[in-house]
């Protein structure tokens, strides 16, 4: 057992957990920028806003030198994320704040520019449809957008009087062709994403006003004209030189299948090259080495009914488009994690990666030797920590990185690459203190297999004073617990006098192959007992009391909440937020049933679909769901809340009344992303669990009008 964090001495005072509203207004940092010299680096800082009703971003700049205070670059009430720096210095940034030069227009989110001189930020390109992210390149005057336009526009004139068209006539109706409709929260269509190049645009003629600071102005040539709907969510990187984008491409498939396969879009004649494109696999761009000569490209197979996806580094020759097969090399394949490729180093003899790796989320060198068979792979950090974002420094000395964990949210640090040495640079907010212990405790699978978890203890726990515990599972399943998140956040319900276990069963990353498949196509076999057994490990301990407990999980973490209920009494109460209910329903209405549908066959679903052991469930429970959740249908919801009421142990009685609760959010998706809702999630859950695990009565908040 390790102990990660101190504990907070009892007559402690009270940390921004113990209040819902303090904790809500604690900063949020996401992402990280290092301009081209080495000098600054900029990141996102989401607040909470006057009102309390919505988060608001802005650009801060740090000092990579560690010396210098944080300092705020942008403001405005619609606020600005999606910092990229020009070579020359300049950051781009995407905003839907209004432009000061046409107050009288719908605000969108448009492209602006903060000057690397300091001066004041001005939009550069503004478009009907939006902007949705840009993209520069390291050595050259090139920048890029991720923009949608409507299928049949010729132009963008034509775009926006086809989008006016819409908006006036009250249109929102959407025609497909292709599968998907939606993804996770979003509606699709009837834009289409394309890639754009942002080049300087023609004078308008005489008369136009100039000033000393007057620039040209800019306009978007499309890239990409026939890519239809097949590049959104595509991953995309730029050569350095900025002569070649490449990017991930939706291949539609029979049977509503699709793969991603990897093109190569010239800019300058803007003909596309398809690079890698095969059967049961997918491919995904990563960096392209300092010398434009090497692409760094992810790999995932296809799954299987039995066989779990299996994630691959390789590196392509990209000097001659043609045949793009014979020049991909295997890049550290007998590593076994799942890498994510982050930077080269600026010699390009070597690739910074980070992977999932028992319960942290290091930041990895990977050599790259003339001969593959003499690749290395190296940990460079070597805390507990999770990296992400990473960034090098011209000279390759140093890397930057957001690096979070259970004890601390997201911050930026520099990292020395020589001796792994981290440092927290100066930021926005100091770190929260956390109300309690963070532990790593570990048990023994029914295989043999080690199902570690990190257990999070308020400062009180104790032999004399054992504390309730609460089983949390998360979701994916493909994923680990290793890094903070600010929705399912531990330390809140610690904060209230509850132990939190937070294990990794089978299927989690950072364990290795056979750590997923372990679970493959049987959620409710190893996963399941998996979770048993840490539990029994962690209820063993004299801290903990083993009479009241609970187990709780959102998404596949839901799903297991479900499996649990029906498959065991020995939980108080039960909550299980955008969960799957009944498999052979979910499968065909998510929002990628092509990918579930290669998870399970039909009678794999069913046996382990939670739903056909309703009749078993003798546990209270708190459904949560949102109504525009289009990953986990609210269709799962509905049904688990009519078949909890009427065929479960607790069923409605004669009065209609039953143990069980449902939370419903009309306007929310699979997250909970309002402020205020985030509140009322919290609020409920601690009432549902206050009531059913601890015998108390904790008020519900008023604005439920209960």
């Amino acid at each position: 057992m390790a102990i990660l964090n101190p504990a907070i001495p009892g007559d402690q005072p009270q940390t921004p957990f113990h209040d819902l509203d303090h904790y809500l207004s604690i900063p949020r940092v996401s992402g990280l920028a290092l301009s081209p010299d080495g000098s600054r680096l900029v990141t996102t800082v989401s607040t909470l806003n006057g009102k309390g009703t919505e988060f608001a971003t802005a650009l801060w700049e740090l000092d990579p030198a560690g010396q210098r205070h944080a300092r705020r670059i942008t403001r405005s009430a619609k606020g600005e994320a999606g910092a990229a720096f020009a070579a020359n210095g300049d950051v781009y940034f995407t905003s839907a704040r209004p432009d000061p030069d046409s107050p009288d227009e719908d605000p969108v989110n448009a492209l602006w520019l903060l000057p690397a001189d300091g001066g004041e930020a001005r939009v550069v390109l503004n478009r009907p449809g939006g902007v949705a992210r840009v993209l520069t390149a390291r050595d050259a005057d090139a920048a890029f957008v991720t923009a949608e336009v409507l299928a049949g526009s010729t132009d963008e004139e034509d775009d926006a009087r086809r989008r006016k068209a819409r908006k006036d006539n009250k249109v929102s109706a959407i025609l497909h062709s292709e599968y998907p409709v939606r993804y996770w929260d979003a509606d699709l269509g009837p834009g289409q994403p394309r890639i754009f190049a942002v080049e300087p645009g023609e004078d308008k003629g005489p008369g136009r006003p100039t000033t000393v600071d007057a620039a040209a102005p800019l306009v978007l040539r499309n890239l990409t004209p026939g890519a239809g709907p097949r590049l959104r969510e595509a991953e995309t990187a730029a050569s350095p030189d900025g002569r070649t984008i490449y990017t991930s491409l939706t291949k539609p498939l029979a049977r509503a299948d699709s793969r991603s396969v990897l093109v190569a879009v010239d800019v300058a004649s803007g003909s596309m090259t398809v690079l890698l494109d095969h059967e049961g696999m997918s491919y995904f761009p990563g960096p392209v080495s300092p010398d434009g000569r090497t692409l760094v490209v992810v790999s995932e197979s296809d799954s299987t009914p039995r066989q779990a996806p299996e994630v691959k580094l390789h590196l392509l020759d990209v000097t001659n488009p043609a045949d793009g097969t014979a020049r991909l090399q295997p890049l550290a394949h007998d590593w076994d994690r799942w890498a994510k490729p982050a930077a080269w180093l600026p010699d390009g003899s070597a690739i910074l990666a980070t992977a999932d790796d028992d319960g942290a989320s290091p930041l990895f060198r990977i050599s790259v030797p003339a001969s593959a068979a003499e690749v290395s792979v190296s940990r460079v950090t070597q805390d507990a920590a999770a990296y992400t974002d990473v960034v090098v420094s011209p000279d390759g000395r140093a890397a930057y990185a957001l690096r979070s964990s259970y004890a601390f949210p997201p911050e930026a640090v520099r990292i020395d690459l020589a001796t792994g040495e981290t440092t927290r640079l100066p930021a926005p907010a100091e770190r929260p203190v956390c109300p309690g212990s963070l532990r790593r405790i570990a048990a023994t699978a029914r295989d043999g297999s080690r199902v570690p978890a990190y257990l999070a203890l308020p400062g009180e726990a104790s032999a004399g004073s054992p504390a309730p515990l609460l089983l949390w599972i998360h979701g994916g399943p493909l994923a680990s617990w290793n890094a903070w998140t600010w929705r399912w956040n531990p330390w809140l319900l610690t904060a209230r006098g509850y132990a939190v276990l937070l294990p990794d069963p089978a299927l989690s990353t950072g364990y290795g192959q056979a750590y997923i498949q372990r679970g493959w196509g049987a959620w409710g076999k190893a996963p399941f007992t998996d979770l048993m057994a840490v539990t029994d490990a962690a209820v063993e301990r004299p801290d903990i009391d083993a009479s009241r407990t609970a187990a709780m999980g959102g998404s596949f973490g839901g799903y297991m909440a479900n499996w649990v209920a029906g498959q065991t009494d020995r939980f108080d109460a039960v909550v299980t937020h955008a969960s799957l209910w009944a498999l052979d329903q979910f499968g065909p209405t998510t929002d990628a049933s092509q990918y579930w549908l290669k998870e399970m066959t039909e009678e794999m679903a069913l046996e382990n679909s939670p739903h056909l052991h309703v009749e078993k469930i003798s546990t209270p429970m708190l459904v949560i769901h949102g109504d525009k959740d289009y990953r986990v249908p609210i269709g799962e919801g509905l049904r688990l809340w009519y078949e909890l009421l009427s065929k479960s142990q607790l069923a409605a009685d004669a009065d209609g009344q039953t143990a069980h609760r449902f939370l419903y959010f009309p306007d929310e998706n699979h997250w909970v992303l309002q402020p205020q809702h985030a509140k009322v999630w919290y609020q409920v859950v601690e009432s549902f669990l206050a009531k059913n695990v601890l015998g108390k009565d904790v008020a519900l908040p008023p604005e439920l009008g209960l």
